[in-house]
């Protein structure tokens, strides 16, 4: 009569069959060979796919804080047009909204700023005093400091590649700049001297944030730049806000948008940058998959390993049968025998990344070459989702690669009954 698979050992029966076979001598001395090259492999990719996402990580959370710096938790646009108006008791409205830790009203457009004969285009940022509240441009100042007095006598804060483009020291500069935009009231036909305003303006100081700000920023007091814009009182290009907690910014969103209506357009952060964190996403994922060729190759030396394997166990498995082993359980020993390489193999990977990624974190020992970025080494944050992203890929490969081998011994030469 034919017996039972438990027998064999019960559920871990065939997992013990394929720890025995792995730890045993073979008699073809290149079946272990090629089994450790495949685990080496598996050991190498599950390394290189949870560092790549790690470092991936550490730059977005880099460039999320930079853009964070400028960029604010929520801000209001005009639906239409460059300007919105907003009365006192809109604005009022808006700091009711519970959340809201602060706003700050701006005016913004492009302006020539020149000194001499150096000249820059910018974007002329006029913004009140609660601006250091919502954004951390003045935490990021190199020179100088945030200082963009008043109307009367106002001051620039230039980003740092606007500082060069001038050819100026903006900490020490004596002579004032002229600036010069667009006069929105003149007529497509105006005579070109009334066609622009312009005023005088001294530097107070420079900030450094990142290349997309210090090139295009020129930031001054909102009351000058209205006035040189020649906005209204009540007239203003945006409203940026900082929320108490960022979590429910998309609430808080919500809550303006329904108030104000839909001549005005409310985003997020991550709306403001939505085509960013889009590209760094898709970037992030053809990485991945780029580097999951590499388990790919010990795939196919895992195939080629247990498929040596089965011809070497062919006796093995039909005295199996005979004892009352079924195609399943015959099948499952060497798709077990497939999962212990890619256990030992990821396994082993998953601990020298954690090893490399902890001697970065505290060493900085991979230098990022070229000297124009804010750091000099590779940012490295590891996440859980990471490791069980790379574990799930492993286990996959690892079945996809074993199914093959494993149907080879439960329908080979040797003859097998039906279960």
């Amino acid at each position: 009569m034919m017996k039972s698979n438990s027998s064999f050992g019960g559920a871990g029966g065939p997992f013990l069959f394929a720890w025995r076979y792995f730890k045993a001598k073979k008699s073809t001395h290149a079946i272990n060979i090629i089994a450790w090259v495949s685990i080496v492999a598996m050991t190498f990719g599950t390394a290189a796919l949870i560092l790549v996402l790690s470092v991936f990580n550490g730059f977005e959370d880099l460039v999320k804080s930079l853009y964070s710096t400028f960029y604010t938790d929520i801000k209001i646009f005009p639906a239409k047009g460059k300007t919105l108006t907003l009365t006192a008791e809109q604005l009022e409205q808006i700091r009711s909204v519970k959340g809201i830790k602060s706003y700050s009203l701006t005016a913004e457009e492009k302006a020539l700023i020149q000194n001499g004969e150096n000249q820059s285009v910018v974007f002329l940022k006029g913004v009140d005093t609660s601006y250091t509240q919502v954004a951390g441009v003045d935490e990021n100042m190199v020179k100088g400091s945030f200082n963009l007095g008043n109307e009367e006598y106002p001051f620039v804060v230039l980003g740092a590649g606007v500082e060069s483009a001038l050819g100026i020291q903006a900490d020490r500069e004596l002579l004032p700049l002229l600036i010069y935009v667009a006069n929105r009231n003149a007529g497509s036909h105006a005579d070109p001297i009334t066609a622009v305003n312009s005023r005088n303006a001294a530097t107070a100081g420079t900030f450094v944030i990142q290349q997309d700000f210090d090139n295009k920023y020129a930031i001054t007091n909102l009351a000058f730049a209205k006035s040189l814009l020649a906005f209204k009182e009540d007239e203003y290009s945006a409203v940026e806000i900082a929320v108490l907690n960022p979590e429910d910014a998309a609430e808080i969103q919500n809550s303006i948008q329904k108030y104000l209506g839909n001549d005005y357009r409310v985003l997020t952060r991550y709306q403001q940058n939505q085509s960013l964190y889009a590209v760094m996403k898709a970037e992030k994922w053809v990485i991945y998959a780029v580097l999951c060729l590499i388990l790919v190759v010990a795939a196919f030396n895992m195939i080629g390993a247990l498929t040596m394997l089965v011809l070497e166990k062919e006796k093995d498995m039909s005295v199996l049968h005979a004892l009352g082993g079924s195609r399943n359980f015959i099948r499952k020993i060497f798709l077990s025998e497939g999962l212990l390489l890619s256990l030992i193999g990821g396994g082993a990977g998953m601990l020298l990344a954690l090893i490399i990624a902890w001697l970065q974190i505290n060493f900085k020992l991979i230098p990022l070459s070229g000297g124009s970025f804010l750091i000099d080494y590779f940012p490295v944050k590891l996440k859980l989702s990471d490791f069980l992203l790379v574990s799930a890929t492993v286990l996959v490969v690892a079945l996809l690669a074993s199914w093959i081998p494993s149907g080879k011994a439960a329908n080979g030469e040797f003859s097998l009954r039906s279960e």
